[in-house]
């Protein structure tokens, strides 16, 4: 999943969020991509970012866990 400097679909993210907390698992580039999203990217809404900032809580508090 390549992200650009356009705006990503609300889905996408959520899509993303969905999948990385339901298997308590990321990989390196899914935490990338949303790094970038939220660090760089103006068009995320405050919902986009709360979710964002939901799968960074839980990398924090040892819940998720990174993959290859």
């Amino acid at each position: 999943m390549a992200w650009t400097r356009d705006r990503q679909p609300k889905e996408q993210i959520q899509h993303m969020v969905d999948r990385i907390l339901s298997s308590g698992q990321l990989s390196l580039n899914e935490h990338l991509q949303l790094t970038t999203a939220i660090l760089s990217d103006y068009n995320v809404t405050d919902g986009e970012r709360r979710q964002i900032n939901r799968i960074f809580d839980e990398i924090q508090t040892g819940h998720l866990k990174f993959v290859d």
